[in-house]
């Protein structure tokens, strides 16, 4: 069993090339897979391995950036290995915005156990931050999606709402509502309220049958979906278009394992549909031969 862990700390990093070393060569040694981010501005990372492995991560980037809390951290569990490599970047933001952050407000977060009050109220403006893909796995019932699939392109979004109104965000972990709400803040917004730890945090803290959640939840892993208890969902991912994939677009006509799905069947070149073909089919042969592949993907 592997053990997940997605966090985020806003904190002015210094000395980023050196430290982007000293944790890059502690993932090899420690067999430590999925990404991490460092900005000037903090970090922010999902990453998987064996539990001892993964907790002297952690405790190694908590060190190594001097700081002895996440702003936020959440925890799930896999039977596979969700990701394929170890990988630690150095970007201008943890999330691209145009604005940077170093310290978080957390007085405008709320709790899984409340949440569901303030989305009801009809005066409450329900966001959903996040990409439109991820918005149609799954998302709170009556949410609004701002349709955009940069997020550099959401500040235009928010500027056209009204001051006066009572918003309340969300997205997958957290740290793009961080963002957004503070953007909105130095408008002029004096009413945002952002789920704390995401929608991650609200299907391990509420049970399904109180929950207000709709479909599955998006993540940017092997899983590709989870559910309620963060087990893993049921979607799989295109590999053709690099798109979530339902069971009932598997059902169709258009959806080939490997190469098409419903989304992306109409505008693929046939060159690419049998470029996908043969990769394919050399997955299928190293399957029988009880070998992987390098592009065999587990979901």
């Amino acid at each position: 069993m592997y053990l997940i862990s997605g966090f985020y700390k806003f904190k002015n990093i210094s000395n980023i090339k050196k430290n982007k070393k000293i944790i890059q060569v502690y993932f090899i040694n420690k067999n430590i897979r999925g990404t991490v981010i460092i900005s000037k501005e903090g970090i922010n990372g999902t990453i998987s391995a064996k539990k001892k492995n993964l907790d002297l991560t952690i405790k190694k980037i908590k060190k190594t950036f001097k700081f002895t809390k996440f702003d936020n951290i959440n925890s799930s569990m896999c039977y596979y290995q969700p990701f394929h490599r170890g990988k630690v970047k150095i970007k201008k933001e943890v999330v691209p915005m145009g604005i940077k952050i170093l310290k978080r407000k957390s007085k405008n977060h709320v709790d899984p156990t409340s949440w569901n009050n303030l989305i009801k109220d009809k005066n409450t403006f329900l966001l959903d931050a996040r990409k439109p893909f991820e918005y149609d796995v799954g998302t709170f019932k009556g949410s609004i999606n701002p349709n955009v699939d940069n997020f550099r392109e959401f500040p235009n979004y928010l500027k056209n709402l009204k001051k006066d109104k009572r918003i309340a965000m969300f997205c997958t972990g957290g740290i793009r509502c961080e963002k957004a709400s503070i953007f909105l803040e130095k408008k002029g917004f004096k009413n945002v309220f952002q789920l704390k730890g995401g929608i991650i945090n609200y299907l391990n803290k509420i049970k399904k049958k109180e929950s207000l959640w709709e479909g599955e939840c998006y993540v940017f892993d092997n899983r590709v979906s989870i559910k309620h208890g963060l087990i893993p969902g049921s979607f799989s991912m295109c590999s053709g278009c690099r798109k979530p994939i339902s069971a009932k677009n598997r059902k169709s006509k258009k959806y080939e394992e490997g190469v098409s799905c419903p989304n992306c069947h109409d505008y693929l070149k046939s060159s690419q549909k049998e470029r996908f073909r043969m990769r394919q089919k050399q997955i299928n042969l190293a399957k029988k031969l009880g070998k992987k592949h390098i592009f065999q993907k587990e979901f």
